[in-house]
């Protein structure tokens, strides 16, 4: 749960930068849009292979330039 204390002669904008950068960094904005719908679990399998598949791919790509 992310909560700032603001002190009294702190700017607003201020805080509500800091409390967005908090909530970043945390990560439940990206939590909350995954979950906003529900995901079949073959549709989340899929997705999880196609991302493995993609770092190998990535990893593979750049061991090859290697020399």
């Amino acid at each position: 749960m992310a909560h700032i204390i603001v002190d009294d002669n702190e700017m607003l904008e201020k805080a509500i930068k800091r409390f967005k950068r908090m909530v970043e960094k945390e990560g439940i904005i990206r939590e909350f849009k995954k979950r906003e719908y529900f995901e079949k679990p073959s549709t989340i399998l899929n997705r999880k292979k196609k991302a493995i598949a993609r770092k190998l791919f990535k990893k593979s790509r750049k061991g090859r330039n290697d020399y």
